[in-house]
């Protein structure tokens, strides 16, 4: 039996054997993503390239689950690693079939490159979406629950994760593969590292992929203070570019010269996969002096660790007899609701909500999303068996009459190209003027917003230029609501919007899934209550915020900002009347009494820690959270832990540390700022810690 096939062995001793045995030429064939079959050492072809950020993607059909930002809304991480789990099971399924029919393409893996935990800080970044929003720490926590449900924690991997993209990356988009983020030592350390550590040092994610901009100077793919980073962290996986970052060195960032400097200078850094074509030059660098035979033996051997820890060049693995039939079966596809319920967002609701089926006989749904597949997926999606969109869930909820009317283009003038400009308002208009109720279905989908060259957008390479909905959605919703019936706006995007109405009620429901529909209609009925967080802050104006290529955290997020807030961070609405008392700490552990004297729902208990020092954040920071499903006149207490983390505060050279010795501690529906207490009628408490 070869060495490496040897399962007693650890994959370190199992890689090394196996590379041992390649040639050089060999060895670096197995760096590019598309890594080529070595057949006399029984090696198959592998594609390295996965995506699975909320749901397996891009292979056909699999579960799909809210986009990763409504997963962010759910502040579960029990739910999110339930999702994560899914994904592994379902790219395991179809993993183990296209084995069998010899199918080594792309998306056809078993290194997820998921989650993406980069910190999203500006809303006009249209790939925000992808992420769990703007806090380090709800980050952090949603990213390890992903990360350990994917992989699992049995000696072999179900499938392997990847945290991405290392370390300083949120747009702008158009400028991606020129652009040098400088953070000071403060912002990286306090903003944008901490996700990335707690998913290297806690959750042992097994990839972290490195992003396309320079950081402080040096490509992210080759940063010399990140990869020392990753060392410090002992980082014990695979590090890969993202994809054709590497050839950007020459072409765009200009600190090499061509394809074979560039190949050289990252695989010297420490990027053992190219995401790309530029490794290919790696035996001209190794002719050339500018890279050495053990330079490649040892990112090869990084590679095969991974592969041999997911068991490819086993006799069997746990997971080989997990069968095709189980992707999108109907036990993952509940789970794919549950987060849909879980993730909207409820931010304003005069008592309309839930609606009172009795009083109404006829409901007009009207709007570009309201019947779009594209306002259930994002990106980075795979396909649905079944799609619910909102109108479908709707019509099967509703037994009276539903009129609907598309209203208008998502962002275009008109929908019919022969027609004239706003040629679909007026049968908005008479839908509204025969309904006793309408729900206006508006917002984004992912052709205007979300990666470069995957959008429609051609003016800002998928980045949002404002914070408003595009001008014809802004004239449908003027000429709705001027005939005066009750209205619901549902607002679908992956970012904060400002709808500028004043409509009787409003949700922001992200791209819930593939059967956002279905959920969407349960919280307008009352079936279940609205209980989903802001993830991040809306913003009432890009004018006012910080210039979009400033990587400083001023004037940014919830945890730096001081005006300029539509909702904040934190905030949403249920139907429920939550009351939350008697605030305990003793020994890292926060309690409160929970109790509903409302109608059954699901709230979350969010935690702040108010550090004095002058090295903490201006506001204040999540330190934990915990949701909790309530029945009428339910009481329940409640603990949370708070991390010894939260005490920390980093000074202007990134040190981080316990400088202050007093700390207010926050407990509440939402953050302890007067617009949340003003929004959702309730205050926080807190108490005093002394250190």
């Amino acid at each position: 039996m070869k060495e490496y096939r040897n399962e007693e062995l650890s994959a370190q001793e199992r890689a090394e054997a196996l590379v041992n045995e390649m040639t050089v030429e060999e060895m670096a064939g197995q760096l590019r993503y598309d890594a080529p079959a070595i057949e006399r050492l029984g090696i198959p072809a592998y594609n390295w390239w996965n995506e699975g950020i909320h749901g397996l993607a891009r292979t056909g059909v699999a579960t799909m689950f809210p986009q990763a930002i409504g997963l962010g809304a759910m502040f579960d991480t029990d739910l999110t690693g339930r999702v994560a789990d899914i994904t592994a099971t379902e790219a395991r399924a179809k993993y183990n079939v296209y084995q069998q029919f010899s199918d080594f393409d792309i998306y056809k893996g078993l290194t997820i490159w998921a989650p993406n935990i980069n910190i999203f800080r500006d809303p006009r970044w249209g790939r925000g979406h992808e992420t769990y929003g703007e806090d380090p720490f709800l980050t952090a926590e949603n990213g390890k629950a992903y990360v350990r449900n994917l992989q699992g924690d049995g000696k072999v991997m179900k499938a392997a994760a990847c945290a991405k993209h290392f370390a300083v990356h949120s747009g702008p988009e158009s400028l991606r593969h020129e652009f040098d983020a400088r953070p000071t030592p403060k912002d990286m350390e306090e903003t944008y590292l901490p996700a990335f550590e707690a998913l290297v040092r806690d959750a042992k994610v097994e990839s972290v992929m490195g992003a396309y901009n320079s950081v402080n100077g040096q490509p992210a793919c080759a940063n010399d203070f990140l990869m020392e980073k990753l060392g410090e962290w002992e980082f014990d996986g695979y590090f890969v570019s993202d994809c054709w970052a590497i050839r950007d060195f020459h072409e765009h960032h200009m600190v090499t010269s061509n394809a074979v400097e560039s190949a050289a200078m990252a695989l010297k850094a420490g990027c053992d996969v190219n995401c790309g074509c530029t490794y290919t030059s790696l035996l001209a660098a190794l002719e050339q002096g500018l890279v050495t035979e053990e330079d490649i033996k040892k990112a090869c051997i990084h590679v095969m660790r991974t592969r041999i820890r997911l068991g490819m060049f086993d006799e069997k693995t746990p997971f080989d007899d997990i069968q095709y039939y189980v992707v999108a079966n109907t036990g993952h596809k509940a789970v794919s609701v549950e987060c849909a319920e879980k993730s909207m967002v409820m931010l304003k609701n005069n008592g309309v909500l839930p609606i009172d089926e009795t009083t109404l006989k006829t409901i007009a749904v009207i709007g570009p999303n309201a019947d779009s597949r594209a306002a259930l997926e994002g990106n980075y999606n795979g396909l649905a068996d079944r799609y619910t969109t909102f109108l479908r869930g709707i019509q099967d909820r509703f037994s009276g009459r539903v009129i609907y009317a598309e209203g208008c283009h998502l962002y275009k003038d008109r929908i019919s190209g022969l027609a004239m400009a706003g040629d679909r308002y007026a049968e908005a208009e008479a839908a509204a003027a025969n309904a006793d109720l309408v729900i206006l279905c508006v917002g984004l989908d992912a052709t205007i917003e979300g990666e470069e060259g995957d959008t429609g957008n051609e003016f800002s390479s998928g980045d949002k230029k404002d914070l408003r909905l595009p001008e014809v959605q802004r004239v449908l919703i003027e000429r709705v609501m001027k005939h005066g019936k009750p209205t619901v706006i549902v607002c679908a995007a992956g970012s904060a919007i400002n709808v500028e109405a004043d409509p009787d009620a409003l949700l922001h429901v992200w791209y819930p899934g593939s059967e956002g529909g279905r959920a969407l209609a349960e919280i307008l009925f009352g079936d279940i209550s609205p209980s989903g967080k802001l993830p991040v802050t809306f913003y009432e104006k890009a004018e006012k915020l910080p210039d979009f290529t400033d990587y400083s955290m001023k004037g940014r997020t919830y945890r730096y900002a001081d005006d300029n807030i539509l909702y904040p961070f934190g905030f949403g609405l249920t139907y429920g009347t939550v009351n939350v008392t008697g605030l305990e700490y003793k020994d890292g552990t926060a309690a409160v009494t929970v109790e509903n004297t409302g109608v059954p729902t699901d709230e979350v208990v969010e935690l702040y820690i108010k550090d004095y020092s002058e090295n903490a954040v201006p506001n204040w920071s999540l330190c934990g959270f915990k949701r909790v499903k309530l029945g009428r006149s339910e009481r329940t207490t409640v603990e949370i832990p708070v991390p010894e983390k939260a005490f920390t505060a980093v000074d202007d050279n990134g040190v981080r540390k316990v400088f202050g010795d007093r700390f207010t501690l926050y407990a509440g529906l939402h953050q302890p700022d007067e617009l949340s207490e003003k929004l959702s009628g309730t205050k926080c408490l807190s108490i005093e810690i002394n250190r």
